[in-house]
């Protein structure tokens, strides 16, 4: 690929030529962050003689030797990622469904959720727009979240998420069952993976519903984007200006089109392989039980736990693994 870049007609197209540069640091990330690791390898080989003399400094090692151990499984879990997409940027879409109140507070604490693993896992994560809920809660929102192989592992989430437990919002304490919708999106390169043509996009602009004091209700900075061809919708109306409003809009968009032509890929795949293709995407994935037991279970690859606060607090790891090595096992 480097010596692909170094040919003299490589920068006459932009947008392929941007394309693979951004492919060739993405590789050269990878290798760093494996060269680091043999790096951190051979500084605890190097401390090993002394570990074995001063039992002090072999905690300091053994802890050493348990980081990488677990940055290795890291690793090989990235490098074994086949999706042409697994090491972008995300875009996360939550959705209360039925239910009211009870929905949009499960999606507030979902969204909590996402907000807290990808500040455990040092990604930088974005609330690109939200919709209150009517009394509590948010009825949607989606958030942008940056990092290496962010949609790699966040692909795991996408699907409906089932929560039981006993109403806060109910008199009588009854037991009560909650539905949200998550999407998971890879974000989309303007102009590379997804070209929009001006003519086929309308353009609504109208006042902010959410909060933000007087400006906001007095100015039309809500956007609404259309785009004609496949009639898919998108608002934005977080931010005070309408221009950013604009920009969040068309940057959601694009990752909505990338997702809407991996599904047909997907689905011609399917037919040419003759497998049995599902009439829709938004099964339960997994359940929230927090009531009369405590349990979190993934439907597809029955990993369970007990321990719902954590998950709840943004411990995805163990069910995102779980998701992701049954993959690898479909693949080989």
């Amino acid at each position: 690929m480097e010596k692909r870049s170094a040919q003299p007609d490589f920068w006459l197209d932009q947008t392929e030529a941007q394309s693979v540069m951004r492919q060739l640091a993405e590789q050269k990330k990878v290798v760093e962050r494996w060269r680091g690791l043999e790096k951190k390898v051979a500084d605890i080989a190097e401390g090993l003689p002394l570990a074995e003399e001063e039992p002090s400094f072999r905690e300091e090692i053994e802890s050493e030797i348990e980081a990488v151990a677990s940055h290795l499984d890291e690793l090989e879990l990235e490098m074994a990622f086949s999706g042409e997409y697994d090491v972008r940027n995300a875009i996360l879409a939550i959705h209360a469904g039925a239910g009211g109140t009870e929905s949009q507070d499960w999606a507030e604490m979902l969204l909590r959720m996402y907000l807290r693993w990808s500040e455990r896992r040092g990604y930088k994560a974005e609330i690109l727009d939200t919709s209150l809920g009517d009394e509590a809660g948010i009825k949607s929102a989606t958030i942008g979240i940056s990092g290496d192989y962010a949609f790699g592992y966040l692909k795991s989430e996408h699907g409906v998420h089932r929560l039981v437990r006993l109403s806060p919002f109910d008199a009588d304490h009854a037991r009560h069952t909650s539905f949200v919708l998550v999407e998971v999106m890879p974000e989309a390169e303007a102009d590379v993976d997804v070209k929009i043509d001006p003519d086929d996009l309308k353009v609504d602009v109208f006042r902010s519903s959410g909060p933000g004091g007087q400006h906001m209700q007095k100015t039309s900075s809500a956007v609404r984007l259309t785009h004609l061809s496949t009639g898919l919708v998108v608002t934005c109306q977080s931010e005070r200006s309408q221009y950013q409003n604009k920009e969040i809009a068309l940057k959601i968009l694009q990752a909505r089109l990338l997702k809407l032509e991996l599904a047909k890929r997907a689905e011609e795949r399917a037919k040419l392989k003759g497998e049995r293709i599902a009439a829709g995407w938004g099964n339960q994935i997994r359940s929230y039980v927090l009531h009369p037991y405590r349990m979190v279970k993934d439907h597809r690859t029955d990993y369970q736990t007990s321990d719902t606060d954590a998950v709840l607090d943004g411990g995805l790891d163990g069910l995102i693994t779980a998701y992701l090595r049954t993959l690898l096992g479909k693949e080989g």
